[in-house]
C-alpha cells in the first residue's frame, strides 16, 4: 500500500466525510491518511481485528465470504458512497469477510483510535456511519435474494450498475474472469451475459474493459434489487444528513 501524507480535500470524493458538518471535517481531515489501494489488496480477512478504516474515494472494495474449500461469493461492494471496516466500529472489532480492494484507486484511512474518539462525541460522524451500516446490510440482503431468484444476465446488470454508480464512471477494468468469481457464475455465463449486452447496444468490453454506452437500458434490463439497494442506500444516507443536528445516536453501538 502506497500511502501520501499531502491531502486532497476529500469534501468532493467520498459522499459520507462529504456529509459532515464542516467543523466535524476540519476535524476528522487532520487524522486522515491518504493512500492508493493497489488492485487485488486485501484490507481484512475474515476473523481479523482491523486496525483502520477506509473511506474510499476511487477504489472499489469487495466484501466477500469465504467458503471452506477457499471458494467465494460478493457480498457488497463499497466505493466513494462509505466506508469499508464498519466491524471496528461496531460490537466486534473482527470481520466475518474478506475485504479486497476490485478496481485500484485512491482512499482516505482513519486509525481505529482516532474513529472512536470522534464517535464518541455523538455527532454527525456517528449517525452517517450507523445509517450506512444499515444501507450496506441492505445491499448484502439483496445480493442474496438476487443471487437465488434472478438470472445471470439481471444478477450482471444490477453487479455493473452497482459499481458505476460508487465510482462515478462509466467504465471499468475487470476481466470476465474476475467479474465471474465475483458475481459467482461460471465464466461462460458472464461471456455470454456480456455477449448479449453488447448486442443490444448497451456497452463495449474489450481486453479487461467495461464500458456502459447506454446507461438507461442497462436499468432498465436490471432486476428490482439494483432499485431497492439504491433507493435504500439514498434515503438512509439523507436522513443521516438531514439530522446532524438531532439527538447523539446510542453511544451503546460503539465499540468501547
Amino acid at each position: 500500500m502506497v500511502t501520501q501524507t499531502s491531502l486532497v480535500d476529500p469534501a468532493m470524493q467520498n459522499k459520507l466525510l462529504a456529509a459532515l458538518p464542516d467543523d466535524e471535517r476540519e476535524r476528522v481531515i487532520r487524522d486522515l491518511t491518504r493512500v492508493f489501494l493497489p488492485l487485488g489488496e486485501i484490507l481484512y480477512e475474515p476473523g481479523a481485528r482491523g486496525r483502520q478504516v477506509y473511506f474510499p474515494t476511487s477504489a472499489l472494495v469487495s466484501l466477500s465470504y469465504v467458503m471452506a474449500d477457499g471458494a467465494s461469493v460478493e457480498a457488497a461492494v463499497i466505493g466513494n458512497d462509505g466506508v469499508a471496516g464498519i466491524a471496528l466500529f461496531l460490537a466486534d472489532a473482527s470481520t466475518p469477510y474478506r475485504a479486497v480492494v476490485r478496481s485500484a484507486g485512491w482512499a482516505y484511512s482513519l486509525a481505529g483510535p482516532q474513529l472512536k474518539q470522534e464517535l464518541a462525541l455523538g455527532g454527525a460522524m456517528l449517525q452517517l456511519l450507523l445509517n450506512y451500516t444499515q444501507a450496506l446490510i441492505a445491499q448484502i440482503m439483496q445480493t442474496a435474494a438476487c443471487n437465488r431468484h434472478h438470472s445471470i444476465d439481471q444478477q450482471l446488470c444490477r453487479w455493473l450498475l452497482l459499481r458505476l454508480d460508487r465510482m462515478g464512471a462509466d467504465e471499468l477494468s475487470m476481466t470476465q474472469e474476475a467479474i465471474a468469481e465475483m458475481v459467482g457464475v461460471p465464466p461462460a455465463s458472464v461471456v455470454e451475459a456480456l455477449g448479449q449486452l453488447r448486442t443490444a447496444g448497451m456497452l463495449h468490453d474489450r481486453d479487461g474493459h467495461v464500458t456502459v454506452v447506454d446507461r438507461a437500458g442497462l436499468e432498465a434490463r436490471a432486476c428490482e434489487c439494483y432499485g431497492v439497494v439504491k433507493q435504500e442506500s439514498e434515503r438512509l444516507f439523507h436522513r443521516a444528513a438531514s439530522s446532524v443536528k438531532a439527538a447523539p445516536a446510542d453511544l451503546s453501538l460503539v465499540a468501547s
